[in-house]
Formats: structure tokens, C-alpha cells, sequence
């Protein structure tokens, strides 16, 4: 097999709503933006992640671009498959220069809460890669591994993963999940919040995108932040007049468009602790709570979670990676977590 190894590689994939990451040889080589831009008259791909989300709400009648993944799941299958190859092609010219490689293994990672026409969907879009053997794993899991847990210890760990499209909730002990919650309100919903809010209390209209960044740089849950963002300059357009205008909001504005959101997150960890069996509550009064994914970066999450349970909450170091590296461990450990994997 010598050469061979070379053409021959195992993958693993974080397909998330909002970004995709693909680890080999413990090394993160792709993490783009799940969106691609295709051209209406051929139905062609014209580019992918980063290139595709730089043209997004700026396209003309030529050019649409499609977020393939909705609420954690593929909403859009072919255009799915399209953004999988894109990523592949990325994978090929950064592994293997002109060559492309051949898939032995690919894992990926999907919501807890997925239906078995949703991981059919996701299992053929890998396997149309050309990939030998598909396998898939719960994110809450995936989550857990990727930050340090053993999950194979009778031990009760609780994992909130915040992502694009979803919340996952569990509770997860002996390699299971032992309780879950799996609503969909995630940093997608935050970004509409955003949006509405401008529009109704500052008679501004702006994108997607603008309302992204504006979660990034003053997003908030907390009121009384220690190290409070400054405040962050909004350009958008004038509702009534629809001229171009800017203004200033600050991180408290946008505690209160996230209040109504933040709220549903608040009651499904609520919910999953209250169906945690008592010795699994126990051992997570100990251990607390672990925030993972995009959203575990909102800024007094941890504050605002700790308020309400009174447990401990730690967030991971790396919240965005946490999926994706618990999954490459996985793979890179096959044996060792077959009864976590799907197939």
C-alpha cells in the first residue's frame, strides 16, 4: 500500500449550517462558510465558503447564491453534494496538489435530533464522494471528545453545543446520550433577532452578513459585562427613505434583541436537567456545565447560565472546533469508539 496511502485518506467533517470543517491527520485543512454561488442559466457551481459567502446579497440575476444546510440539516440536496465536492476539491489541491484523493473513512457529525430521511441524505452525500466506509456521530458527542471527556466512564457530562442552525443538549454518560434536547434556535436565529431589531428600532435595514458581524463584535446575553465590547458602527439603509446611513449600538441593544432567543435556550437546558436521571445530576453538579460551538461565544452566556442553574459553566477553549476535533479523534481511533458511530 505504500503510494497508495498517499491517494488513500480518511476525512472528518463538522457539515454545520453556518460553517463546514474537515480534519485530516489531526489538522483542520478546510473550514469554510456552507454556502456556494452557482450560475442560474448552467446550474454550475462558480464557487464555494469564503468566495460564495463574499458574493452573498450582492448577486445579480446571473448568480444566486444557496446555503444548502438549514437547521443543522441538508435542506438542498444537490446543492449539498455541490458544496461537498467544492470542500473535496479544496481538500485535493491543499493534501494533494493536482492529484485527487481517494476516500477510505469519512465521519460526520450531525444533531442529535436528526431524523433517519435526514441521515439518509447526509450518508448518500458523503458516499457519493466515492468514499469506501460512510460512518456518522451525534455532535454532542463529537463535542465531549473533542474537549477531553471520556466518555466512556460511568460519568455524567453535560454538553451544550451552540451551532448555525441548532442547540444540542445532552447529558452523556457510558458513551450515550442518556438525555437530550435538540431545539432550533442558534446563531442563525440570533442573526434574525438582530436583524428584526434594527429594522424596528432604528428604522435600519441591513443583511445577513452585517447582522453576522455585528454578533461578533458586540453579541451579548449578559447586561453587566466586566469587559464590555466598544460600541460597533452599523451601516445599512434607511427604511423610510432608503438611503445609505450608519449608527452606533452597543453590546446592551443587542442583550436585548438576543433576550427572547437566549430565553429558549435557557428553558431546553432547563428541561434537560430536569430529565437527567439523579446520579447523572449529581456527578454534573460537580463536573458543570461545557459550552461548545459559535454561540458558546456570546458574550455573559456563561454568566447568564450559571444565574439560572447555579452550576458551574466552563466554556471550551476552542468552541468552534470542538465538534470537528472530537470527531477526528474518533476517526483516528475507529475501534476504540465503534459503538458511538453510525452507519
Amino acid at each position: 500500500m505504500g503510494i497508495l496511502k498517499y491517494f488513500y485518506i480518511d476525512i472528518a467533517v463538522d457539515l454545520g449550517t453556518a460553517n463546514t470543517l474537515i480534519i485530516h491527520n489531526d489538522k483542520i485543512v478546510v473550514d469554510e462558510p456552507s454556502i456556494i454561488a452557482i450560475d442560474r442559466h448552467t446550474n454550475k457551481m462558480i464557487a464555494v465558503g469564503k468566495a460564495a459567502m463574499q458574493m452573498h446579497e450582492k448577486t445579480h440575476d446571473t448568480i444566486k447564491t444557496i446555503k444548502p444546510l438549514r437547521d443543522g440539516v441538508i435542506a438542498d440536496y444537490h446543492a449539498a453534494e455541490l458544496m461537498i465536492q467544492g470542500m473535496i476539491k479544496m481538500l485535493s489541491k491543499r493534501k494533494l496538489g493536482l492529484f485527487t484523493p481517494f476516500f477510505n473513512r469519512i465521519i460526520i457529525c450531525i444533531p442529535s435530533g436528526t431524523t433517519d430521511v435526514e441521515k439518509r441524505a447526509v450518508r448518500d452525500s458523503a458516499a457519493h464522494t466515492g468514499a469506501k466506509e460512510v460512518y456518522m456521530v451525534y455532535e454532542p458527542i463529537a463535542a465531549a471528545i473533542g474537549i477531553g471527556v471520556n466518555i466512556g466512564e460511568p460519568v455524567g457530562c453535560m454538553i451544550v453545543d451552540i451551532g448555525g442552525g441548532t442547540t444540542e443538549i445532552a447529558v452523556i454518560s457510558l458513551s450515550g446520550i442518556a438525555c437530550d434536547q435538540s431545539i432550533k434556535v442558534a446563531g442563525n436565529a440570533f442573526n434574525k433577532d438582530i436583524l428584526d431589531y434594527m429594522r424596528k428600532q432604528h428604522n435600519l435595514v441591513i443583511g445577513e452578513r452585517t447582522a453576522e458581524q455585528i454578533k461578533i463584535a458586540v453579541g451579548a446575553v449578559w447586561m453587566d459585562l466586566l469587559e464590555p465590547p466598544a460600541d460597533y458602527a452599523v451601516h445599512g439603509k434607511d427604511l423610510m427613505t432608503g438611503i445609505p446611513k450608519i449608527i452606533s449600538v452597543s453590546y446592551r441593544e443587542i442583550a436585548v434583541a438576543l433576550e427572547e432567543s437566549a430565553v429558549k435556550i435557557d428553558d431546553a437546558v432547563l428541561k434537560a436537567l430536569e430529565m437527567a436521571p439523579p446520579e447523572l445530576a449529581s456527578d454534573i453538579y460537580k463536573n458543570g456545565i461545557h459550552l461548545t460551538g459559535g454561540g458558546a461565544l456570546l458574550r455573559g452566556l456563561d454568566k447568564r447560565l450559571h444565574n439560572i442553574t447555579k452550576l458551574p459553566v466552563h466554556v471550551a477553549e476552542e468552541p468552534l472546533q470542538a465538534v470537528v476535533r472530537g470527531t477526528g479523534i474518533a476517526l483516528k481511533n475507529i475501534e476504540s469508539y465503534r459503538s458511538i458511530l453510525m452507519n
